[in-house]
């Protein structure tokens, strides 16, 4: 006889958990406990389904790495009592909790799907009954008893995409969120398509949940004019021991004299310096062009075509396990959970 798979829904806050008051046209939370009453359709999904709600439910634009750690031990706690767990997030900060997650769980081989909505639950117009539907019944697949999906992904408006390889592109559309530089896990139309090429498999180990993550990163987008004076304080802040670089194109940046000489310098005190493009799509590639050959010499790490919000998360990820500065780049380089090429 099948046994049915069990799913550990985790509602964190956002959108997708609201209810409009219809006589004052106010949003407020949903009482997940009667997530039944308000979607009945779930009860003809073929696996059993438990709710975790967050006391406090949080706008996503308060999230942060202490958050991560609370989701990242509700897995941990729960790993083996559930065959997969779904986290209704607000869409703002979505990508950057996934990709989080996808580097705090280690050797994962359960479905962690994220996914929200653009509309609240009881709109007439929704979209969340079919995120949450679907990213429900893609956390219970299986085949020969093991999970069909074993990696942290993002479900939203019929496609699965990879956690870590997402970025949220439109505020308006029911379409929040792309994956530009890898193609979906799995797709929904008549019928649920799985992509099992592009899936992870993660092998046999046992699951590592990791939970320090140094938040001391940051983040420069480079424009025409940008000057000395607004880059130096940041790369020699006491508070700050990596900082992203967001250059042009393929990993282009200015190749005046203080420039280079500030990025030296800040890798010689021991700053690590990643570059990504601001792009939407594509890589980095330095020394395709003159105007990056300079910082390939420096020995900026590059972060080839990974996105801003996973290169954010691991570089917290890597300061807080205290990786070494002699492997640091090394290590930035390779790909972990397939988030970079």
């Amino acid at each position: 006889m099948k046994q049915k798979s069990s799913i550990l829904l985790i509602y964190t806050g956002g959108t997708i958990g609201m209810i409009k008051d219809f006589e004052t046209g106010v949003l407020r939370a949903f009482d997940f406990d009667k997530l039944l009453m308000r979607i009945p359709e779930l009860s003809h999904l073929d696996c059993d389904i438990d709710t975790y709600s967050f006391e406090e439910p949080l706008d996503s634009s308060n999230m942060n790495p202490d958050h991560w750690v609370k989701i990242a031990t509700l897995v941990e706690d729960n790993y083996q009592e559930y065959d997969g767990f779904v986290v209704l997030h607000g869409s703002d900060t979505m990508s950057y909790s996934a990709s989080a997650l996808s580097f705090m769980l280690e050797n994962l081989a359960k479905p962690v799907i994220f996914t929200g909505s653009q509309l609240p639950i009881g709109d007439l117009r929704t979209d969340a009954k079919e995120n949450l539907i679907t990213a429900i019944e893609i956390a219970a697949l299986k085949k020969n008893n093991r999970s069909v999906i074993r990696e942290v992904g993002l479900y939203f408006e019929f496609k699965l995409l990879r956690g870590n390889r997402t970025t949220k592109i439109n505020a308006e559309h029911f379409q929040a969120f792309n994956s530009l530089n890898f193609p979906p896990l799995a797709e929904s139309g008549v019928h649920l398509k799985v992509n099992h090429q592009n899936l992870l498999n993660p092998g046999r180990r046992k699951l590592r949940v990791h939970k320090k993550m140094d938040n001391r990163v940051a983040l420069i987008k480079l424009f025409p004019g940008i000057s000395e004076a607004v880059i130096a304080p940041i790369l020699f802040n006491s508070g700050v021991k990596a900082v992203i670089i967001e250059t042009y194109g393929a990993g282009n940046a200015p190749t005046e004299k203080w420039f280079t000489e500030l990025m030296a310098r800040a890798i010689k005190e021991g700053v690590h310096i990643v570059n990504v493009t601001q792009c939407s799509g594509g890589s980095v590639m330095m020394g395709h062009y003159e105007t990056s050959a300079h910082l390939k010499k420096l020995g900026v790490i590059n972060g080839k075509d990974i996105t801003t919000e996973a290169a954010v998360v691991k570089l917290m990820y890597l300061l807080g396990n205290d990786v070494g500065p002699k492997v640091f780049k090394t290590i930035f380089e390779t790909s972990l959970r397939g988030e970079m090429i």
